[in-house]
């Protein structure tokens, strides 16, 4: 009789791992286990770049496996490791194995020859060993690893891998002191100004080395048409606003010591916190905090081109650390203030997040662009953009109330069935995009070469270009076919949705904030129209949106997938009107 099995594997790539041989090897040590019993893998649960002090939990194919435990009509009868001190970490073999034991589903695991028993006091024991085990190995590791970076900064200088900080670009440096990875063709990279946004650095220094701030300088570097370095490197920055020189790029700027010269290694560390001080059986997660200056690596001689002096340097954090010190004082606020928009509204002007701000024992929402990036050209945006809460709450839950209320819920179906639209369309798009701009790129490195640039350098950059154009590609055709959404689908969806519709009406102010956001509301305030837009995207992510646009009482309310509709199709008459900016 066959034994079906669930195969769980993990692999890390901090320590440049290859995710598919570490798949391979794990895939044999379990086949190697169960072959011989009549044993066959049917399904697979391999967690990538995910580090083994992260709970199973948090994990998305550990915890898409303690899910599959849960069904009685799961597509395998057992479990099988390849790797103990991979899948178990500290304690979470004696977190995890009770609900195995409970589901009745057998976990298998070579070091005890098959099966785990749950009565057998030496498995247990050993299961213990191997998570100490893997625990105490990944300690060691990351006390060898940062002894060994430190040393090297302090010592050679060299270069640690990472973006190169605005102002400079890598060169090759020679080939890599480590024999093996030499021999793999690995090489050395070494920090060189850029002879275009190096000045930058230099004038920022300079500029407020004369007593200009952050946003003046920021204002001054937007109004000449200077990429930002957002802007200057877009593929590795798109998290960030683009649009502008932000006051922050200025502070980053100006905080780095790396334009000296040295190089400066330890500025950050990552900490492991407890998910949750009440239940520690959770486990930790990983938080990067910011080191104090002293215990920082810096090389003992400069490595790489100084953009500024260390002089010039030291007297921009004098000034700096003045400002810190000043007579500034914060009052905490007596008691938490709940705001039910929070993280779902947004800005008309600039489309990021509006901020909470409480005024005159009131709730509203702000956005200051201009306070934190210089204002562009092309984006007429006011100082400040003000919205009461107060004024938008009783008709944002009022319209939701009215969309999916009994009377017109067949009508919202209808609605949003008709102009519902492929879910895989802005993937496909971004995709493409992407592809378009990877062809760009190797056009641009073609004629480099053809102008006698680096051939090693330009070589390499074309390879990680077809790399990542190879990837892309791959994507590209891994995206569905396109589906249409059915009647059927959007009333099993709009029945989860008309259940938060419900509790959302009935909610504190304290716990709307969330149901809104589980609810996949996003308002958008227009303040130069006066009025605000409503959507609705819930999951499944099939409807795009849910639509409401008013802004006097004759105005209807619309029911559309993604984009502005004529007025008259709508079924109520929200007014969702605010005041425009201050």
């Amino acid at each position: 009789m066959t034994i079906r099995f669930g195969f769980y594997g993990r692999v890390s790539t901090e320590d440049n791992q290859d995710p598919e041989a570490s798949r391979a090897w794990q895939l044999h040590r379990a086949r190697a286990l169960i072959d011989s019993r009549g044993g066959e893998i049917v399904a697979e649960f391999f967690d990538v770049d995910k580090s083994r002090s992260i709970p199973w939990q948090l994990r998305p194919h550990a915890a898409a496996l303690i899910e599959e435990l849960k069904d009685p009509q799961r597509g395998f009868d057992a479990v099988v490791i390849g790797e103990p001190q991979r899948a178990f970490y500290g304690n979470q073999y004696s977190l995890t194995f009770p609900l195995s034991e409970h589901f009745g589903v057998p976990l298998w695991v070579p070091e005890v020859g098959g099966p785990i028993d749950p009565v057998n006091e030496a498995h247990d024991m050993i299961m213990g060993v191997f998570g100490g085990l893997s625990k105490g190995e990944r300690n060691r590791i990351k006390i060898r690893v940062r002894a060994a970076m430190a040393a090297i900064t302090a010592t050679e200088g060299r270069f640690l891998g990472g973006r190169p900080p605005y102002g400079y670009t890598l060169q090759d440096a020679g080939p890599h002191p480590n024999p093996s990875k030499a021999a793999d063709g690995r090489r050395l990279r070494r920090l060189v100004a850029d002879p275009v946004t190096s000045r930058v650095v230099r004038w920022i220094y300079s500029e407020f080395l004369k007593g200009r701030g952050y946003l003046d300088i920021a204002e001054e570097l937007t109004l000449q048409g200077i990429l930002s370095p957002s802007a200057s490197d877009p593929g590795r920055n798109k998290h960030r606003d683009q649009a502008a020189w932000s006051k922050y790029a200025v502070r980053v700027i100006l905080t780095n010591p790396r334009y000296t010269g040295h190089q400066v290694w330890n500025r950050q560390r990552k900490d492991e916190v407890l998910l949750d001080v009440e239940n520690v059986a959770l486990g930790t997660t990983t938080k990067q905090r910011w080191n104090t200056k002293d215990q920082w690596i810096w090389s003992e001689h400069p490595v790489h081109d100084a953009i500024v002096s260390v002089e010039e340097y030291q007297r921009v954090q004098e000034f700096l650390s003045k400002r810190a010190n000043g007579q500034f004082s914060h009052r905490p606020h007596p008691t938490r203030r709940p705001y039910a928009f929070r993280g779902v509204l947004f800005c008309g002007y600039c489309e990021r997040r509006m901020q909470g701000n409480w005024n005159n024992r009131q709730a509203y929402y702000r956005c200051r662009f201009p306070a934190q990036y210089a204002i562009t050209n092309d984006l007429d945006h006011p100082k400040v953009v003000y919205l009461r809460e107060a004024e938008i709450l009783d008709e944002v839950d009022g319209w939701l109330a009215t969309a999916f209320g009994p009377n017109t819920l067949e009508h919202t179906i209808a609605a949003m069935a008709e102009h519902a639209i492929d879910p895989n369309e802005a993937a496909l798009i971004g995709l493409r995009k992407r592809l378009s701009k990877c062809d760009r790129k190797l056009l641009q490195y073609r004629s480099a070469l053809d102008a006698g640039g680096d051939p090693i350098e330009i070589s390499s950059w074309i390879n990680e270009t077809k790399s990542e154009r190879a990837r892309l590609e791959g994507e590209l055709k891994a995206v569905p076919t396109a589906q249409r959404i059915t009647i059927v689908e959007i009333r099993s969806m709009i029945e989860e949705v008309g259940d938060l519709v419900r509790l959302v009406a009935d909610a504190d102010p304290d716990d709307k904030a969330e149901l809104y956001t589980q609810l996949g509301l996003k308002l958008t305030y227009y303040p130069e129209k006066q009025y605000v837009e409503a959507r609705v995207e819930p999951e499944p992510p099939h409807v795009r949106s849910v639509c409401v646009r008013g802004g006097t009482r004759t105005n209807c309310t619309w029911l559309h997938a993604d984009h502005a509709v004529p007025a008259g199709a709508g079924v109520g008459c929200p007014d969702l009107s605010g005041h425009g900016p201050k």
